[in-house]
């Protein structure tokens, strides 16, 4: 829950890995149910944190498809499983981190927003964050080229899927994912992660812009990395 706490303070993409590190204990089901009501209430406290920080042009891009991904993951819940989710968005994730350094390290201007690409990252982000709630990398291939000042871009992210995630939420009811036991789980874990999320915050709010998207993008590759191989573990 710590990690959970650091992705909605501002460092999103570390999130992914809360649902794969429950897994090796509980199914990825079940930890995806037990996680979503932590999100909601981290999402409270994170949307207050940066409150009127964000970029209104990423969110009105992202948010219809990442609405219609939603629908599109509840509707094949039944055919796609974890392993290939997992794996998709782990190579996404490493070719979106090896392209930036090997062929965009150098540019220092911003890409300009694109509409059709918003909203196709907008999809594939609100399909996979139901899944897993793995959104991360696909939502920071479209937000993070785009260069935002680092309060915008976590504050963005933040409301991006404070939003998502409390659509998820009716879904997730009518697939039975909140019963007690799930519930209670969640309770004995939320403790760790508001402080956690504080602590992200501050964070962002101290880090140097530079040094901030160096480490999104290298947290990005070791998430791919480690997606990737829990994926062909998983299937062995």
């Amino acid at each position: 829950m710590l990690i959970l706490g650091l992705a909605k303070g501002g460092f999103g993409v570390v999130g992914i890995l809360t649902v794969p590190i429950l897994s090796i204990a509980i199914s990825p089901v079940q930890a995806a149910g037990i996680t979503l009501p932590i999100l909601i209430l981290s999402d409270l406290v994170a949307v207050y944190s940066y409150w009127r920080e964000w970029d209104k042009g990423v969110l009105s891009a992202m948010l219809p498809g990442a609405l219609l991904g939603i629908g599109i993951g509840w509707l094949t819940a039944a055919w796609v499983s974890e392993s290939q989710i997992r794996l998709i968005v782990g190579l996404v994730a490493v070719v979106f981190a090896l392209d930036y350094w090997f062929r965009h390290r150098t540019r220092t201007e911003a890409t300009k927003p694109n509409a059709a690409k918003g909203a196709f990252w907008g999809v594939v982000t609100g399909f996979v964050s139901f899944v897993s709630h793995a959104g991360g990398p696909p939502y920071q291939v479209y937000a993070v080229p785009l260069k935002l000042p680092p309060r915008i871009f976590a504050g963005t992210a933040v409301v991006f899927f404070a939003i998502v995630n409390a659509i998820k939420l009716i879904p997730y009811f009518f697939l039975g994912q909140f019963d007690g036991q799930n519930l209670l789980a969640s309770a004995v874990l939320l403790p760790i992660s508001i402080p956690a999320t504080l602590f992200g915050v501050w964070l962002v709010r101290r880090t140097d812009p530079k040094i901030y998207y160096q480490a999104i993008y290298a947290i990005v590759f070791i998430v791919g990395v480690f997606l990737i191989g829990q994926s062909i573990y998983g299937t062995l």
